[in-house]
């Protein structure tokens, strides 16, 4: 209980505050991108997810949802417990030509870290304590894609809980490969909130279609309420 307490006291006022939603909210989704860029994560392997972010995008679907939500997308990079950064500020999407800004902006992004550890739960305290910008928002939703388990920091198990009851989602794509049953993993530790879910990529190169059908999956409003807590394969 102390150690919850503690995250607890971590995460700003601004991340914790279930803030009154106005009448009429013009973002109907703030969606952090958190991209793992630990130690087993090499320089293609890199190239591959943030390259597939640029390309799901630009996807016609991905653009369309994300325009038709009016979102706001920020990136953030993660790795071991002291290693987080954005690397792409809060972007308001109301135009095509905002969402390849986006991409633009997305693809040209270097590599921040190399050797370090896996720092899940401590991802997801960093990039909550960033939503303050678009309180507006009607959903708040973290999507975190890694390849491997938690091992340093913050227990993410413990963090989500604290997120999911400020009114947070947190949706998981589990790079397969390295990690023995990591999909199932993310669904036991990592994802929380309403209609969450992990959606498994089969390998870095797997990475740039799944990204694509996730966002499409936790933008789209239709799909967000038909989806269940479980890995779309």
């Amino acid at each position: 209980m102390e150690t919850a307490r503690h995250h607890l006291h971590r995460l700003t006022l601004a991340a914790m505050s279930c803030l009154v939603a106005p009448s009429v909210q013009a973002c109907g989704i703030a969606l952090a991108l958190a991209v793992d860029v630990s130690g087993s994560v090499d320089d293609r392997e890199y190239d591959l997810q943030m390259g597939g972010i640029a390309a799901a995008l630009r996807d016609g679907l991905v653009a369309d949802a994300l325009l038709a939500e009016e979102a706001a997308v920020m990136v953030v990079l993660w790795s071991g417990s002291s290693r987080q950064t954005v690397v792409v500020d809060w972007q308001r999407l109301g135009r095509p030509q905002d969402v390849e800004a986006l991409a633009r902006a997305v693809e040209t992004v270097p590599r921040q870290w190399r050797n370090y550890s896996t720092g899940i739960g401590e991802a997801l305290i960093f990039t909550a304590n960033h939503f303050a910008p678009v309180s507006d928002c009607a959903r708040r939703v973290i999507d975190v894609s890694g390849d491997g388990t938690s091992n340093e920091g913050a227990p993410p198990e413990e963090i989500k809980e604290i997120l999911a009851a400020a009114g947070y989602v947190i949706n998981g794509l589990s790079i397969e490969g390295e990690t023995a049953q990591l999909t199932e993993y993310y669904r036991k530790n990592v994802i929380a909130g309403p209609n969450s879910f992990v959606m498994p990529a089969f390998g870095f190169s797997d990475y740039p279609e799944k990204i694509r059908r996730k966002l499409i999956r936790e933008v789209t409003k239709q799909l967000a309420r038909g989806s269940q807590t479980k890995e779309d394969g």
